[in-house]
């Protein structure tokens, strides 16, 4: 079995067309499975803040598990205060039955849609793996934090945004 690429998302990342200060995002977590995404979350928070956005402009939300990932990023991309890239993090362990497959399946479609239809990126970070070993492995084991790769993705995509709304 091949190793994972640990280094597929560089570990900081700086913003090119808009001052960190000025930006609002938003860290929305599932409690399901909290050793691991408690961590995600961590990592996630963490380099937001060593990117130099203030922590009072880095919201944190918690839902109970992965499903509801969706449903609190879009309420979010609704709110009155506006955020500049919403990051959605949980972790779903294969088990016995299909349950697995729904999860992962519902919330990649609902990400997907989310930012079909947005102008805001909403960042997938659901950790998907065949047993718990794995996951610990991905946040903030041996493979690195899958929260932290979220965050520098999501202020890759802050740039991205901004490049593509200049006429």
């Amino acid at each position: 079995m091949n190793e994972p690429n640990v280094a597929q998302v560089p570990a900081s990342y700086a913003l090119r067309y808009k001052k960190p200060e000025a930006l609002r995002v938003a860290v929305v977590y599932a409690h399901w499975n909290s050793d691991i995404t408690e961590p995600l979350k961590e990592g996630a928070v963490d380099a937001f803040r060593q990117a130099g956005i203030p922590t009072d402009q880095i919201r944190v939300i918690t839902v109970p598990g992965a499903f509801e990932l969706t449903y609190a990023a879009a309420r979010l991309l609704q709110a009155k205060e506006a955020y500049d890239a919403v990051v959605v993090l949980g972790c779903v362990i294969r088990g016995e039955t299909t349950h697995y497959d729904c999860i992962c399946n519902s919330v990649t479609q609902g990400i997907t849609e989310l930012n079909l239809c947005g102008t805001v990126p909403v960042l997938f970070g659901l950790v998907t793996t065949e047993n718990k070993q794995q996951a610990i492995d991905r946040s903030g084991g041996k493979y690195g934090n899958k929260g932290t790769e979220v965050a520098v993705s999501a202020l890759q995509m802050i740039d991205v945004a901004c490049l593509l709304s200049k006429k």
